[in-house]
């Protein structure tokens, strides 16, 4: 199979990204912020995963990485592209539920409210699980020992260093709602955690 083909599938995945993230991104920047836990940590951690993001693309576009290729093979490919769809629908679908009640960092925004349907009606942190899903898919379709696990080392680290803080600023604001809803769902994966 040539390169052709993981680099543009991974390059359109990579676009319907940012195009799911647009719209939701400019009309939550509308609404005033009232709580933010924004610090060094969570520049940094936004910082490091942005960077990432864009290591598959150095990958596309020189010879820089080729050092760490490797032979694809179809089916490798084939279940990278599943992880890469269904990751993509996860993101479309709990940014349309969250609605303004999306941030990029760490804020609540006025209006805010704790959003427990859709499918966040299964797990607390559907949007995690969707860039995980994606990242996967990613590594997979990406014939790159650096370029295809790149994002997806971003997102472990996102996972274990910033959803606690997350937690806990939902816990801070919604409290005892919070709880409840806590007491019943998982916080990436429906029934395992």
């Amino acid at each position: 199979m040539s390169l052709l083909v993981p680099k543009a599938v991974v390059l359109l995945a990579n676009v319907a990204l940012v195009a799911i993230r647009a719209p939701h991104g400019q009309r939550s920047r509308s609404v005033p912020v009232v709580s933010s836990r924004k610090g060094v940590m969570e520049t940094a951690l936004l910082a490091f995963a942005f960077a990432t993001f864009f290591i598959p693309f150095v990958w596309m576009l020189t010879a820089w990485l080729s050092f760490a290729d490797y032979p694809l093979h179809p089916l490798t490919f084939g279940l990278g592209v599943e992880f890469l769809v269904v990751g993509l629908w996860l993101f479309w679908r709990s940014h349309a539920d969250l609605g303004t009640n999306w941030s990029l960092t760490l804020e609540v925004r006025e209006n805010h409210r704790l959003v427990t349907d859709g499918v966040y009606r299964k797990v607390r942190h559907p949007m995690y699980t969707s860039l995980l899903f994606f990242s996967i898919g990613q590594a997979l379709a990406l014939p790159n020992f650096v370029a295809g696990p790149a994002y997806l080392v971003a997102m472990v680290v996102m996972i274990v260093f910033r959803l606690s803080t997350e937690e806990r600023l939902m816990l801070d604001t919604f409290g005892a709602e919070y709880e409840a809803y806590r007491s019943r769902t998982k916080r990436l994966m429906p029934g395992v955690w």
